[in-house]
């Protein structure tokens, strides 16, 4: 495995994009390999056995680019097929619920943690299995918000009817007295002023795309896998669908214009595996 080759990244759709900033802000001599399954998305919705077929074509795809790891940076597939994907493929393979299940332990100090995230997700209960795994005494309250993607998606950060929602969503968690709430799903560090606003300043918001982009760095630190080339990484982005305001969306989740998006043929991923 050569430093060069780029690390895989792949996502239900656009959320993920989120945690590709955070991984090209902490390693910006990395090349990434994106794929959105944006023909199929959202995965929330799907069967865990569903999630689980389309997230090996996923990985199965990003492999073909030679990728040196995945990183599932999808809530959904992480809580339902990671164990499949790191038994399936020879690849490290990091999701996104341990790092930040972590995170959130080491941030907390009442040990009473919030977790927001899709249907799927908060009915997986997997932040909370993770969370009581590495500590039976924490007190874990969950809450499933889907609202909250189509407001990121459509880029309703500071609109009036996205503080009433997120005001509705978390009441609950805000009287639980939380003072840790888990971002449990890639759109929502987009509506991180909103959320924050609405549980309150004493409650700390983690972002899992950056608990998970600091596991990848010390992953690849360990392993002596860093790119050291100089100069900033490429990002290659593939999408199996292309809406026309993708390219939109995703400059927003980005941070800045993606460039080039090609589109790759669901028949091919399906191939794959």
């Amino acid at each position: 495995m050569s430093n060069s080759n780029p690390i895989g990244i792949f996502d239900s759709g656009i959320g993920g994009l989120t945690v590709v900033k955070k991984i090209s802000s902490i390693l910006p001599s990395e090349n990434i390999v994106y794929f959105g399954d944006t023909a199929r998305v959202p995965y929330g919705t799907k069967s865990n056995d569903t999630v689980i077929e389309y997230a090996l074509q996923d990985a199965a795809y990003l492999l073909t680019h030679n990728v040196k790891m995945i990183i599932v940076a999808c809530n959904t597939a992480s809580s339902v097929a990671l164990p499949v994907l790191k038994e399936r493929f020879d690849v490290p393979v990091i999701g996104m619920i341990d790092p930040g299940a972590k995170l959130a332990i080491e941030t907390s100090r009442s040990g009473k943690i919030g977790v927001i995230g899709t249907n799927a997700t908060i009915n997986n209960k997997a932040y909370s299995a993770e969370l009581l795994k590495h500590n039976g005494s924490l007190e874990v309250y969950e809450k499933a918000c889907p609202l909250f993607v189509p407001l990121a998606e459509e880029g309703w950060i500071d609109h009036e009817a996205t503080k009433l929602i997120a005001d509705e969503y978390l009441h609950e968690l805000k009287e639980k007295q939380i003072d840790t709430l888990i971002l449990g799903c890639t759109h929502y560090p987009i509506l991180a002023g909103v959320i924050g606003e609405s549980v309150g300043e004493n409650v700390e918001l983690i972002d899992s795309g950056v608990a998970a982009a600091l596991v990848v760095q010390k992953y690849l630190e360990d392993q002596n896998l860093l790119n050291n080339q100089a100069g900033k990484g490429k990002i290659d982005f593939y999408v199996s669908d292309l809406s026309s305001k993708f390219e939109e969306i995703a400059g927003r989740f980005l941070g800045n214009p993606v460039g080039e998006i090609k589109k790759i043929d669901v028949d091919e991923l399906v191939k794959l595996i």
